[in-house]
């Protein structure tokens, strides 16, 4: 079993083994709102959560995500012109669920119903520094590296 760290102030995901031992360290955004559990809030959620689903398996990279399923599409700049101000969800998704009854599970807090995911963005996308509506963004050969590395229970930390 590995387990993911995700630092929100240094912007990076490390993946341990199930040894303990360092992995690999990918950069990622995170939200630019902060970290916070609320629905609503747009924040990143904090805490022990694990791999609820592992979407996307067999997709190419940059294949766009609308609720979680595959549009048919493949992110393109001429697509990015065509939907100016769209959250894009591309290539993976690693749909996270909080594990910490009132704090990021149930309630006004769950993780999982305010969609939290770990995700690909688009190649031009900054990472290291925060700039997402509370997902945890990625450059899609990083996220392709991951997902193949973790599975379906894997715990994610999430800290400041």
């Amino acid at each position: 079993m590995s387990r993911i760290n995700i630092s929100l102030s240094s912007q990076a995901a490390d993946l341990f083994g199930s040894d303990g031992k360092l992995i690999k360290r990918y950069p990622v955004s995170t939200s630019k709102y902060g970290a916070g559990e609320r629905n609503g809030s747009f924040c990143t959620p904090r805490g022990m959560h694990i791999v609820r689903a592992k979407i996307g398996a067999g997709q190419p990279q940059n294949a766009v995500f609308v609720e979680r399923r595959p549009t048919g599409e493949l992110y393109t700049s001429e697509l990015a012109e065509k939907f100016p101000g769209r959250d894009w969800i591309l290539t993976r998704i690693l749909w996270l669920s909080g594990c910490e009854v009132g704090f990021n599970r149930l309630g006004d807090v769950d993780t999982m119903r305010r969609f939290i995911y770990i995700h690909g963005s688009p190649d031009n996308v900054a990472m290291g520094k925060p700039g997402s509506i509370g997902c945890i963004r990625m450059h899609n050969k990083d996220l392709m590296d991951l997902f193949e590395r973790v599975e379906a229970g894997d715990e994610v930390f999430i800290a400041d």
